[in-house]
């Protein structure tokens, strides 16, 4: 049961989800251990507790779990294995396919309404294998018209047409790959394969092999990722024509990255996330803010039937495979291998006839809700009706309060009767919404677990470590100086002894330099090398700052000018730059010729 220890506000919820957004995601709950105290352990109450939802669907989706790659990459959290012989695939094919057995008899007559082959790299398989796991999942009751979507790496698709061409054949209509990015430096440093080269060809050979829905993955807030890189990644995808682009925010949990989670702001991926949108709007894509996945197909979302039935109307779905994730009815539950990443438990329990189940979780309607309302806003809304029919409840009347909040400080608005869904300025704190329908004991634990991780100072310093400020056109900075005798109602003015202006009248002053320290020791030096006048830096009056890139003809210099008024008069040697030091008499400064913008700093002084 939930604890009930403290009451927390809207705006509590709110703003703790702001500050731990990456934590605070659509991924629920927030550890792997968090629903501990749910957990059935006995065989017979985990097989009849399984059996009992599977039965309470009235229809049902499908995952089976590939866990191989060549590489894994540093910001994958799932379960996967590297590079891994032609014989072990065999032998986890064939228990694979025990496992899927156990859960059609289960599921028997159940109206299956999606399925996705997914991964790790399911086509790492070989044909033969992929046949057998296809022909298997044929056995299950598949609605008229569900659409089956695989997953691929460019790599294979860019050099083995082959095995494209065969799992289209074996009836996979839509078909996913990641570029993530086209910079060569981040790939590398996410230990990830790809060029254009390979992409260009991969995308070549699937619509050479007939598929019409094509999604590629982006992934975007990176620590090393910049807004240019994401744009260039964004526009060469929307080039190689495909129907669907999703976008994929580096989670960092669970991930070899989670270290540099703290230098990356919100500020940043939502920024990221802008850049993305307005490209792929203006290339014809559509989804409504907050959704990740744009499509140009009218009328299409644009994600597999297995994820949208799943987003939308939070349908059940049962995972098949090593570390795949269930979530049926009220429980939740994690295969074996989901912990180690290894294979021996998961062969021992379908060996003893036993579903292959690391932790499950028979959970109360709290944690229901907050689960399947964590996963909806994938797509930035929730239906009432899909609610309704999920939960039996009116979601209005369960949430008055959160919605009351929601609406009034306009981040998510009812568009018709039944879609409640974020607004562009929601969109941008999403991550302060979603925690606002957790169950009270994660919402508990989410301010335990920000009181632990979260350190300014820390993320501040991954921040910085990798702060090139030269990609900032960043100007140099000078002093001006505006010295009137108040007496003789005289200025004093220099003449410049070196470009640019040579020749020309010009207010004492310079360029700043490290040794300065200051900008006002900065004007005080180049006054007494100039002038041979000297002053004190309280003596200094701040005039203006001109900052236009086009005032210096040797680039962007950007200067403070300040005013000293002497009360005596004063004897002015020039030196240093200069070649003449001399007073002008105020009423003559119309006709006089001046450097830079000189003439306006002296206006606003005077």
């Amino acid at each position: 049961m939930d604890t009930i220890n403290k009451v927390y506000t809207c705006e509590e919820l709110f703003d703790m989800g702001i500050k731990f957004h990456h934590y605070t995601n659509t991924a629920y709950p927030l550890r792997v251990n968090s629903l501990q105290a749910y957990e059935l352990h006995d065989t017979n109450e985990i097989s009849n507790v399984v059996a009992e939802n599977i039965k309470n669907q009235d229809v049902i989706n499908l995952y089976v779990h590939v866990p191989y790659c060549k590489t894994r990459c540093k910001f994958c959290e799932y379960v996967v294995l590297n590079d891994p012989n032609e014989e072990s695939q065999d032998k986890y094919t064939d228990y694979l396919l025990r496992e899927i057995e156990m859960y059609r008899k289960l599921v028997k007559d159940t109206p299956v309404v999606g399925y996705d082959l997914g991964g790790g790299t399911p086509l790492y398989l070989s044909n033969d294998n992929l046949r057998r796991i296809t022909e298997k999942i044929k056995t299950f009751n598949f609605k008229p018209g569900t659409t089956w979507s695989v997953e691929t790496t460019p790599v294979i698709a860019a050099n083995e047409p082959d095995k494209i061409r065969f799992i289209k054949e074996l009836g996979y209509e839509r078909i996913s790959m990641g570029f993530q990015t086209v910079s060569a430096t981040l790939l590398e440093n996410l230990g990830r394969e790809g060029n254009p080269f390979i992409y260009e060809r991969a995308v070549k050979n699937i619509r050479e092999a007939g598929f019409k829905r094509l999604n590629i993955d982006l992934m975007y807030g990176f620590l090393n990722q910049t807004d240019e890189d994401f744009a260039n990644t964004v526009k060469y995808t929307i080039a190689m024509g495909p129907e669907y682009i999703t976008l994929y925010r580096n989670r960092y949990k669970g991930t070899k990255l989670e270290k540099e989670s703290q230098g990356v702001s919100l500020f940043k991926a939502n920024r990221q996330y802008d850049i993305a949108y307005h490209l792929l709007k203006e290339a014809g894509f559509v989804a409504n803010v907050g959704k990740n996945t744009f499509s140009r197909v009218e009328g299409d979302l644009g994600t597999s039937d297995y994820l949208t039935t799943r987003v939308v109307n939070a349908t059940s779905y049962i995972g098949m495979g090593l570390g795949a994730q269930s979530f049926v009815g009220n429980y939740l539950a994690y295969n074996l291998g989901c912990d180690n990443h290894k294979m021996d438990r998961y062969f021992k329990a379908i060996d003893a006839g036993e579903l292959p189940i690391n932790d499950i979780a028979n959970m109360p309607l709290s944690e229901v809700r907050a689960k399947a309302l964590s996963v909806m806003f994938y797509f930035g809304f929730i239906s009432m009706n899909a609610y309704k029919h999920r939960f039996g409840e009116d979601f209005r009347k369960v949430f008055a309060d959160e919605i009351d909040y929601l609406t009034e400080n306009e981040l998510m608005t009812f568009s018709d009767e039944d879609t409640f869904i974020l607004t562009e300025y929601g969109a941008h704190h999403i991550y302060g919404i979603i925690p606002l329908f957790y169950s009270q004991r994660s919402k508990e634990e989410m301010f335990d677990m920000a009181k632990r991780i979260l350190n300014p100072e820390k993320g501040e310093a991954i921040y910085l470590s990798t702060y090139d400020r030269k990609q900032y056109d960043a100007p140099s900075v000078a002093t001006d100086l505006v010295v009137p005798n108040a007496a003789k109602k005289q200025i004093l003015l220099v003449t410049s002894g070196d470009h640019p202006f040579a020749n020309y009248l010009a207010l004492p002053g310079g360029v700043y330099t490290p040794e300065d320290d200051t900008i006002e020791n900065c004007a005080v030096r180049e006054l007494k090398e100039e002038t041979g006048v000297e002053v004190e830096t309280s003596e200094l009056q701040f005039v203006k700052l001109s900052s236009g890139k086009n005032r210096d003809p040797r680039g962007w210099i950007v200067s403070a000018a300040y005013k000293v008024v002497l009360k005596e008069n004063v004897k002015a040697i020039a030196n240093s730059d200069v070649i003449l030091c001399k007073w002008y008499n105020v009423e003559d400064l119309p006709n006089l010729k001046l450097a830079f913008d000189h003439r306006q700093i002296i206006e606003a002084a005077l």
